[in-house]
C-alpha cells in the first residue's frame, strides 16, 4: 500500500520547446491562457497550477502581454 495522492507529473501543456530547448509560454495561445485564470480574469496562484516560481512568472508576464494585446481582457464583463 503506497501513498498515492494522484498524478502529481502531470505534463504542463502550457509550456512550449522552442527549438533551441528552451521553455515558454506563448501568450498568442489564449485558449491555453484561459485555463490558467480565474472566471472573473485572476491569474490561478503557484499552488493551483502547481507551478514553480519561474514557471508563475513566465504565466504572469503572458497573460499581461496577451492583455496588452487585446488577446484576454483585464476583467471579466459580468462586473
Amino acid at each position: 500500500m503506497g501513498n498515492d495522492y494522484g498524478n502529481r507529473s502531470r505534463a504542463k501543456t502550457y509550456l512550449k520547446l522552442d527549438n533551441r530547448g528552451k521553455k515558454y509560454i506563448d501568450y498568442k495561445s489564449v485558449e491555453d491562457l484561459r485555463r490558467l485564470m480565474t472566471p472573473n480574469g485572476k491569474i490561478y496562484s503557484r499552488k493551483r497550477l502547481s507551478s514553480s516560481a519561474k514557471q508563475q512568472r513566465m504565466i504572469a508576464q503572458a497573460i499581461k502581454r496577451a492583455r496588452f494585446m487585446a488577446l484576454l481582457p483585464f476583467t471579466s464583463g459580468t462586473l
